[in-house]
């Protein structure tokens, strides 16, 4: 697509389609086509693990302009990590308007904007993992964080937020080099300060999987080595909406949700 100087994206996170009939998709789509943006950004959370693929095949067939999406926990429930990536890999590449951001480098979205993300993930870094009485659906309903101990979920989340944050330190200094503003898409909140549930931040209960610090620090230490450049950071997955300005050139967006009632976030013009 042809660069303007000026462009529209819109922005969505845990629309959790699987829990809309067919004609309630078809309505939030028809929603989204009326607002005639030039991107679609997904922050992850998008259906279930059987069910992901066909929900977004059914947006690219209704939708005509580029999706560029990352998953959330949800999108591989009932199923497991490694079998619905090999999905969305072989589904992204038939498609000319799926992009799946775990497997991209940098997108410009305009002349002075570019785009990055991966999934993320909670990786037990933040608050207190060992004492939280938190038991998450990823512990029951995905094949590899299934049936194990403290210690080996605690490793395995941990390398989940380790690839979130090797996959920036790769695109990054990419992206730097192209645009002086970078939009980041991801679906778990890369701060504790942007994790919010019910109002207001986490608690040290609910940070352990509510926010990936690998990631964040990552993004953290490039924007305060680039004080002029500047950084949008767009998640959700805690279902709480919020402002976090990590750094003065460095703000973080985290949107709200509704089981049921997918809404637009928020429309940005980026130039």
């Amino acid at each position: 697509m042809e660069q303007r100087e000026n462009m529209k994206a819109l922005w969505i996170n845990d629309i959790h389609l699987d829990f809309l009939d067919d004609r309630a998709q078809r309505k939030f789509f028809k929603n989204l086509e009326d607002k005639k943006a030039d991107y679609i950004l997904i922050a992850g959370d998008i259906a279930q693990g059987p069910s992901v693929t066909s929900c977004l095949m059914k947006m690219d067939s209704l939708l005509n302009c580029p999706i560029h999406f990352v998953l959330g926990n949800h999108d591989y429930y009932h199923g497991s990590i490694t079998e619905v990536r090999t999905r969305i890999r072989e589904m992204v590449r038939l498609s000319h308007n799926l992009h799946w951001l775990n497997d991209m480098a940098v997108t410009a979205l305009s002349k002075n904007t570019v785009l990055i993300g991966h999934d993320g993930w909670g990786d037990g870094r933040f608050g207190d993992f060992h004492g939280s009485h938190v038991k998450l659906n990823d512990f029951l309903l995905i094949d590899e964080l299934s049936a194990l101990s403290r210690d080996k979920l605690r490793q395995k989340i941990q390398a989940l937020g380790d690839e979130a944050a090797d996959h920036f330190r790769v695109v990054l200094p990419q992206a730097l080099l192209k645009a002086n503003h970078i939009v980041v898409v991801i679906h778990v909140p890369p701060f504790e300060q942007a994790a919010w549930h019910e109002g207001k931040p986490s608690d040290s209960n609910w940070l352990p999987f509510f926010a990936c610090k690998a990631a964040g620090d990552v993004l953290k230490e490039a924007m305060m080595k680039h004080p002029e450049k500047r950084m949008t950071v767009l998640c959700g997955h805690t279902h709480g909406s919020g402002v976090a300005k990590i750094l003065p050139n460095l703000i973080t967006y985290t949107g709200a949700a509704h089981y049921g009632r997918p809404v637009i976030q928020d429309i940005f013009e980026w130039e």
